[in-house]
């Protein structure tokens, strides 16, 4: 499997010259979402995006399923733990903020997801993100976990 690395458009096409957006392999759906189900902001948000997912272009992949096997993807479980990953059907990984991008390039770009995944790849809001997302993934296993009684998404965090 393969990881997509953001590429700058070569100046001789001249693309670069007019927008200067990064430009990352594009995903074919659908696209396999990893997301850690005891983890509050991250179930929540991927619950979200499995909501808003009309055309079905996303699979949800809870990791923290005690049927998860993560071996046959070749991606140990302590990577998946670490940081989001997608894995799209030519079976190209994404990882961390391009595994954002990945998601929402599931949604129109007439929509608030379509518009940050466009905002994403501008050269000054990339290596931000990408900063602020390995902040995020460091304190990750610090933050409210979902109990076991929330596996149905029917509860919110704070309430039991």
């Amino acid at each position: 499997m393969h990881s997509p690395q953001f590429r700058m458009f070569n100046l001789f096409n001249g693309v670069a010259l007019m927008t200067g957006i990064l430009e990352p392999i594009q995903p074919q759906f659908p696209l396999r979402v990893f997301y850690d189900g005891f983890c509050s902001i991250c179930a929540l948000e991927s619950e979200r995006y499995g909501r808003m997912d009309r055309e079905g272009r996303l699979i949800l992949v809870d990791i923290s399923a005690v049927d998860f096997d993560p071996a046959a993807l070749g991606i140990t479980r302590d990577e998946f733990m670490y940081q989001m990953h997608a894995i799209d059907r030519s079976g190209r990984v994404y990882r961390g903020v391009e595994a954002f991008w990945a998601i929402w390039q599931a949604f129109p770009s007439s929509t608030l997801l379509g518009l940050l995944g466009a905002v994403i790849s501008l050269p000054m809001v990339n290596p931000l993100a990408r900063l602020c997302y390995r902040g995020f993934a460091r304190i990750r296993k610090y933050l409210p976990k979902r109990s076991v009684a929330c596996s149905s998404g029917s509860c919110r965090i704070g309430k039991q």
